[in-house]
């Protein structure tokens, strides 16, 4: 029996030991803007366990570097998601995604199309 014991803690001070604390991942998330982006990293950051977050408005990807033995993706998307954005694991709610300012409603074509307009005018 004691060997058993033995045995069960060793593998479980191993697997505590085996989480990355630079864990490194990247995640889709909607937005359209330089406001989305501060609002997606803010949520981001301010999840304990994240280190930085990076998102891209061209290609929606959020670049992580998190510690696995405090957070986890889930947890992130959950934060993102109740500040309004979605992201593949987790869509925001009709509340969240009403709160955010008119011109970051993702959702929405018509905002799309306006921010695709203004990013071939800034590209010309």
């Amino acid at each position: 029996m004691k060997r058993i014991i033995l045995i069960l803690t060793v593998l479980l001070t191993t697997a505590t030991f085996a989480q990355n604390k630079n864990a490194k991942a990247s995640m889709e998330v909607d937005g359209v803007c330089m406001m989305c982006k501060e609002r997606i990293e803010k949520a981001a950051i301010r999840t304990k366990g994240v280190k930085s977050a990076v998102w891209n408005v061209d290609t929606h990807e959020l670049k992580l570097i998190y510690d696995e033995r405090k957070t986890d993706l889930k947890t992130i998307s959950k934060k993102i998601a109740e500040v309004g954005h979605d992201t593949k694991e987790i869509k925001a709610t009709d509340e969240a995604y009403n709160s955010v300012h008119p011109c970051c409603r993702y959702r929405d074509k018509d905002v799309v199309k306006d921010h695709e307009g203004e990013k071939k005018k800034n590209d010309n």
